[in-house]
């Protein structure tokens, strides 16, 4: 949007200092991700600029760092363990948060507010209070130092993202398609199937990958109640910075901030395709 002909001079500063100051927002939060880019290609293991990087010189970079990760077998098994528990919670928190949010979207759902206060309580309660509180449930039933404890734990936090993000895409959901479905013979299977699912799936997907987003970033829950046979990513880079400094974890780093341009440009796309199917965008 340009500035119109008719702009006064107050009109005219705050048009250009409101572009100041959101391209400086945006580079206090952009710049300490994109910085670690260039130091995961450093040829030597330091975590700062060298002068043949300033430099532009290609002695002061290599790859190096990046074959440490594809060929580190300690690297390998936190990947193969980030996988797997984020396969398995992303499973059980997007069929637990549709089936909530399908629940929650009938207005004959008594005490909604409650129900929903209580699902997105993973969100609002510390992160460090819920790590606690897991690890002394899970001890006792002793799901601790398991995979299925830790993928229970993170099904836990990754419900509430899958329940709001459902919530909001059943939100414009026509319902009088469902009763022109029943009053044509449609069993309530057949319409779940044929007409509430592939209507609401866009936002399934989008709160699948923030659940997945979820499992494969956390490192708290983890640490609580997995053990070394449950090392995640997060927990070997965390692991990786206390004990032993190497550019390794940038590479790392680097390639998950690519994993999660990938996830984010999905999530967008589902997202104006779920705009369209609605009527609420052109095309």
């Amino acid at each position: 949007m340009s500035l119109p002909a008719y702009a006064g001079k107050l009109e005219t500063l705050w048009y250009y200092l409101f572009r100041v100051i959101c391209g400086l927002i945006l580079f206090f939060l952009i710049a300490p991700i994109v910085v670690i880019i260039p130091l995961s290609f450093n040829a030597v293991p330091f975590f700062t600029f060298t002068k043949e990087m300033l430099a532009f010189d290609p002695a002061g970079y290599s790859t190096k760092w990046y074959a440490d990760f594809f060929t580190n077998l300690n690297w390998q098994g936190a990947v193969k363990n980030s996988f797997i528990i984020a396969f398995f919670s992303t499973i059980i928190s997007t069929t637990l948060g549709t089936v909530a949010a399908l629940g929650l979207s009938r207005s004959e759902m008594p005490a909604k507010s409650l129900v929903m206060a209580i699902l997105i309580s993973p969100m609002i309660v510390p992160l460090i209070i819920s790590a606690a509180g897991m690890f002394f449930f899970y001890t006792e039933i002793g799901l601790a130092s398991t995979h299925l404890g830790v993928i229970l734990a993170h099904a836990a936090l990754a419900t509430p993202f899958v329940v709001i993000t459902v919530t909001a895409t059943l939100v414009g959901f026509d319902q009088s398609l469902t009763r022109a479905a029943a009053t044509l013979g449609a069993t309530p299977v057949t319409t779940f199937f044929k007409i509430t699912v592939p209507l609401i799936l866009p936002g399934v997907i989008s709160g699948a990958l923030f659940a997945f987003v979820t499992s494969f970033d956390e490192v708290v829950v983890v640490k609580f109640i997995g053990s070394y046979e449950q090392r995640t990513i997060p927990w070997a880079m965390f692991s990786g910075i206390r004990e032993q400094i190497s550019p390794t974890i940038l590479a790392v780093a680097t390639l998950l901030v690519i994993l999660s341009i990938g996830m984010l440009t999905a999530v967008e796309l589902l997202r104006r395709r779920n705009e369209k199917m609605r009527g609420l965008s052109p095309g």
